[in-house]
């Protein structure tokens, strides 16, 4: 099977697997970006400790991009600036997390993330690469439509809403991309 190469990463930036100590400020992040329904660090530390080779029994991959934050000159070029995170048992693939911080959006690092996620799913043998996106972010779901996802089911009031704007609970649209023929 002959799969694309790695993807290209702006100047600055670089893709690596998250590593433990990468933890808390991964999980800062994520409760920066996603505060109504932010994973808990156990969350993550479970994951982690999946991660890993599929010959060596792992099911989960993650990675960090790291790189300078556009507009902090505080920052250094190792800062964790977007991650993602992947469970392939095949013939599937699931997109566990994907995240960028705002100041570094439209720096095509979402982009980055996914298609090593969908690369490294076919790696690993999957047939389909699924995700689930808040019905209220347009911008991730246009990115997802933009790289071949379509929508295939909503979990109705599957996130939870604002209490303090007072939003209801928020749909789960489920979404699939094919990596390889039935």
């Amino acid at each position: 099977m002959l799969l694309p190469p790695d993807p290209v990463l702006p100047a600055g930036y670089a893709m690596r697997p998250m590593e433990w100590s990468d933890l808390p400020g991964v999980h800062a992040l994520e409760e920066r970006l996603f505060p109504l329904d932010a994973w808990p660090l156990s969350f993550f530390e479970e994951e982690l400790a999946q991660a890993g080779p599929e010959h060596d029994g792992g099911t989960r991959a993650y990675r960090v991009i790291t790189g300078p934050v556009p507009g902090d000159a505080g920052e250094g070029a190792g800062t964790v600036v977007g991650y993602c995170g992947l469970m392939c048992v095949p013939p599937l693939a699931d997109v566990q997390t994907i995240a960028v911080v705002p100041e570094a959006e439209g720096h095509g690092l979402g982009t980055a993330m996914l298609q090593w996620m969908a690369i490294e799913s076919g790696r690993r043998r999957a047939r389909d690469l699924l995700l689930e996106v808040r019905a209220d972010n347009p911008r991730a779901q246009a990115l997802y439509t933009r790289h071949g996802f379509e929508h295939i089911h909503t979990r109705a009031g599957y996130y939870p809403g604002d209490a303090e704007a007072g939003t209801g609970r928020v749909d789960a649209l489920i979404m699939r991309r094919h990596l390889l023929p039935s």
